[in-house]
């Protein structure tokens, strides 16, 4: 199955035999570590820049419905995020992930984010829901 929008992963997700957990990791866009502070009004997020985790989160896939109440719900912690990265963990012999499992898979997507490698290995949304390619 081809994923070009995330009602094509929510689908995806529900399809697999075991259950799985959906990883996401919100992160905000910043100018280059390099970029001068008295420049910083001029940066544009599209023209490269850092990456920074701010919140990260797993759910079932029973309790993400769309994009939108992602997003919504996002709102509430009062964090700002430009992207968010997802992954899927699955569950073995009909059982979820452990909790553990969970935990090491939101901190491999953080360190990956804070060591801008491996990010292709995730699906990328931008805040309306748009699929992203990062390019690093």
């Amino acid at each position: 199955m081809t994923i070009s929008n995330f009602e094509d992963l929510l689908q995806a997700a529900a399809q697999q035999p075991d259950p799985q957990r959906m990883l996401f990791v919100f992160v905000e866009k910043g100018p280059p570590e390099d970029w001068p502070a008295d420049n910083a009004g001029n940066f544009r997020p599209d023209s490269g820049g850092t990456l920074t985790p701010v919140v990260c989160v797993d759910k079932a896939v029973t309790d993400v419905s769309s994009f939108a109440g992602l997003a919504k719900e996002s709102e509430a912690t009062g964090q700002h995020w430009d992207i968010v990265l997802v992954a899927c963990i699955a569950g073995k012999h009909g059982a979820a992930p452990s909790a553990l499992e969970v935990d090491q898979g939101l901190e491999m997507m953080v360190d990956a984010v804070k060591t801008g490698s491996k990010l292709s290995r995730f699906l990328a949304f931008d805040r309306r829901g748009g699929l992203l390619q990062i390019f690093i």
